[in-house]
């Protein structure tokens, strides 16, 4: 199949504009620089937070990107933020950690592409003339790690689990988490202490027979996807 990526002078000439979010000030200047110095790149504008790349965003216009450094604090609450916010603007998570976890919950959140501790910058300026062309890419490790998600989500499918039955609680508890709000964040929005979220979520990963917070999300998801039979509950 033919690809329709962008080269490096069409980005420059198109005008991609890439906003990077991070925490962390003299990182976020330092890749500024340094991208500024691309001719592949169109502009680059340095934020620190999710709020303020918004209005980056809807400030300006043609192509755009968003790097996001996964390191910073509640970095999945910000992927979150910008994917569901930004609609139609791709996203690139920096400095993920190809741990499964970090891993699915970016995937799930919408990504457009990994960069992951080991790759260089020339891999980013690619991945970008990538993700503009609508394009992703990612490493063969996320890759596996994705796939095994695709396999396990579609064999929950097959055997058609039991309904798993929350209190309303729970319900509010588990939504929040499908929107990647930490269990601090979670407190804050139901005005109850961390540790009662925190018993919450434990409760709520036993009755889904689950290990992590992303599997109950999807299962929640899925359930919520499907018809409801009488006399069932999520």
């Amino acid at each position: 199949m033919t690809s329709t990526r962008l080269d490096r002078a069409e980005m420059a000439a198109d005008g991609v504009r890439v906003i990077v979010v991070d925490e962390v000030g003299i990182y976020r200047h330092a890749l500024t620089t340094a991208m500024s110095l691309e001719t592949a790149i169109g502009s680059v504008e340095p934020v620190a937070d999710a709020a303020t790349a918004l209005r980056c965003l809807g400030a300006g216009s043609g192509p755009q990107v968003v790097l996001l450094d996964m390191t910073m604090a509640d970095s999945a609450g910000v992927l979150n933020m910008l994917v569901r916010h930004a609609a139609g603007v791709p996203v690139i998570v920096l400095a993920v950690s190809e741990s499964d976890d970090e891993v699915i919950a970016c995937a799930e959140a919408g990504v457009a592409g990994y960069v992951c501790h080991g790759d260089t910058f020339p891999d980013l300026i690619e991945l970008i003339s990538r993700v503009c062309a609508g394009e992703s890419l990612c490493s063969p490790r996320v890759a596996a790690t994705i796939l095994r998600r695709v396999a396990t989500l579609a064999a929950d499918r097959r055997t058609d689990p039991a309904p798993v039955h929350l209190t309303p609680r729970e319900n509010q508890v588990l939504t929040l988490v499908d929107e990647g709000l930490s269990n601090q964040q979670i407190a804050r929005r139901l005005s109850i202490e961390v540790r009662t979220v925190k018993n919450h979520v434990h409760h709520i990963l036993e009755k889904y027979q689950v290990h992590r917070r992303a599997d109950a999300a999807a299962r929640f998801r899925a359930a919520r996807r499907r018809p409801v039979r009488a006399g069932e509950a999520f």
